[in-house]
């Protein structure tokens, strides 16, 4: 049967693009490089010039990148920092104020700073609770654009947002490109290349394997053997580096990058010479403006000068998913996608980004290598406490005295923590409980403040050190308040792929908030989130909940 065609084209179904949109549109976009790996990209420079993305805007964008105005909407809508508007919808203000309202800030005032502010601030400002912002050392902080004010008060955003001061700096302390040659920087990497052969290179994964490096970035994956299984499958192969630390009450990757950035791209570089690396991804979170212009402006100097041939580096920046933060999750964010992780196998390791066998580390990971190199193995694990090995970096906030960033020996207990390093606790207040490990990594009575912090440790507890994220509570706190501000995290940052993390959070959340718990019906939450759930925030979301249940039976009497 024939059918009879008009010799015209045919009409594309759905909205269509408005030509000064898509003119408007083409401006923000690569030029003659236009690729659907970097929506994410386009999304935020087309914010970051217009302060939000209407409906016009993201119908051109899918136009030209051959995508649905569909999938490019469920893409700006997943990530809570896009933000998106109808047609006929108000522009929204021109400035926005977030405020921290996740644990530490919660422990330092911030509801109160919240309050204050929406009495205070004109209709000209948006203000918006947001989670962890990874300053938790500074609780509570406000973010002024993308300025953060630590310690916040009224006073002191007012006076900032007054002043027109609304950027990140970059931070002041950060060696340059020119300071770390002078200081010896990439001659470990000049030598690899140098040598280049096999015994070289397995001689530096030995290195790793003996000093028992771990991923720091929360799993403890050994380094080493991670290496050794991408660099045994087929070329090429890519990386991806995970700086979107998300887990409330970590801030250490940005302590490190604020001081020495490079230190970290020359292990990024030892990396992937070792391993065969045709390209790296850096996946930096978005709530750290200053250190992205800091990153974009090293990246700048060290391909102008390199020290020996280097892979093509791309970094990317996130747009507010905690999820991210998972391995493959951050992978599918790099595509361009939504966060949503992965089922495995198979393993990213050999099907990874775009499909190629990938090496996935977190930044603190990377940031070792040189100096285990220079060191030894040796040097590395004679540090250790209690039966342990290594050196762990803490992130300390909540009721010490000096919170901050420590370098400490690995097995180190929360009591010597607090005495040795962070000069006790604050006036007035008593050691009550701990998070050991983050949000995530469950909650511990003052009685075993005694026990060493390392991975593996905390296990029989029902806890896990995580990304060694430690947030003190004291005699003045609520536990079970503060055990529901960590599920309604969760609540918030479900990807909502899995009905029992999407659904077990948030109605864990409600209970939570009742003032009589159902205990036998949290209880059986627990069970369906932790056995059933697909990924890592699902399955951990349960121990803050667990914990006050088994070990502060007073706060429900």
């Amino acid at each position: 049967m024939k059918v009879k065609t008009t010799g015209r084209k045919p009409r594309r179904r759905g909205r269509q693009a408005a030509p000064a949109d898509l003119t408007a549109v083409k401006q923000y976009l690569d030029d003659g490089n236009t690729s659907r790996d970097r929506l994410i990209e386009y999304l935020h420079r087309i914010q970051d010039d217009r302060g939000y993305l209407d409906s016009g805007i993201l119908t051109a964008l899918a136009e030209i990148l051959r995508l649905s105005t569909g999938e490019v909407y469920e893409v700006a809508s997943f990530y809570h920092h896009f933000n998106i508007i109808k047609d006929d919808a108000p522009q929204p203000p021109a400035l926005t104020i977030r405020v921290c309202d996740s644990i530490s800030c919660n422990l330092a005032g911030a509801e109160t700073l919240i309050t204050e502010l929406q009495a205070g601030l004109g209709e000209a400002v948006r203000l918006q609770r947001v989670p962890c912002i990874g300053r938790c050392e500074n609780a509570p902080v406000a973010v002024v654009g993308t300025n953060p004010i630590p310690f916040a008060t009224p006073d002191r955003v007012y006076k900032t947002v007054d002043q027109g001061i609304h950027d990140e700096p970059i931070p002041k302390a950060a060696l340059t490109y020119s300071s770390y040659l002078e200081s010896g920087g990439y001659q470990r990497l000049k030598d690899l290349v140098n040598e280049g052969d096999e015994a070289t290179c397995e001689s530096i994964i030995e290195t790793l394997e003996n000093a028992n490096l771990r991923g720091l970035g929360g799993a403890g994956f050994p380094a080493g053997r991670k290496w050794r299984i991408v660099r045994g499958f087929a070329a090429p192969r890519l990386m991806a580096v995970n700086i979107d630390e998300g887990e409330p009450g970590t801030f250490k990757d940005r302590y490190y990058l604020e001081r020495d950035p490079h230190r970290f791209l020359e292990g990024m570089l030892i990396a992937a010479t070792v391993v065969g690396i045709e390209k790296i991804y850096i996946y930096l979170r978005d709530e750290y403006a200053g250190i992205r212009t800091l990153l974009q402006r090293e990246l700048r100097a060290l391909n102008l000068d390199p020290p020996c041939h280097l892979p093509e580096i791309e970094l990317r920046r996130g747009a507010g998913a905690y999820i991210c933060g998972e391995e493959s999750a951050m992978i599918e964010s790099i595509e361009g996608k939504r966060g949503i992780p992965r089922l495995r196998p198979p393993y990213i390791a050999e099907k990874g980004l775009f499909g190629l066998p990938t090496l996935e580390h977190n930044m603190e990971t990377l940031y070792w290598v040189r100096e285990l190199l220079e060191k030894g193995a040796d040097w590395f694990s004679a540090h250790g406490r209690n039966g342990r090995q290594g050196l762990r970096s803490f992130s300390v906030s909540g009721r010490v005295k000096r919170p901050g960033m420590y370098l400490a020996p690995a097995g180190i207990t929360l009591q010597q923590l607090i005495d040795e390093y962070c000069e006790g606790m604050q006036d007035g207040h008593q050691l009550k409980a701990y998070f050991p490990g983050g949000a995530s990594g469950g909650i511990l009575p003052a009685s075993l403040s005694n026990v060493p912090l390392d991975f593996d440790t905390l296990n029989e507890y029902g806890c896990f050190i995580g990304s060694a994220a430690i947030i003190v509570l004291s005699d003045q706190d609520s536990v079970r308040e503060q055990a529901l501000n960590a599920m309604q995290f969760f609540a918030h940052e479900s990807c909502g792929q899995c009905t029992p993390c999407r659904v077990g959070t948030s109605k864990a959340a409600i209970l939570m908030g009742e003032q009589e718990w159902d205990q036998p019906l949290l209880q059986e939450l627990c069970q369906v989130m932790s056995d059933a759930s697909i990924c890592g925030l699902g399955q951990a979301a349960p121990n803050p909940l667990r914990c006050v249940l088994k070990y502060f039976p007073e706060e429900f009497a």
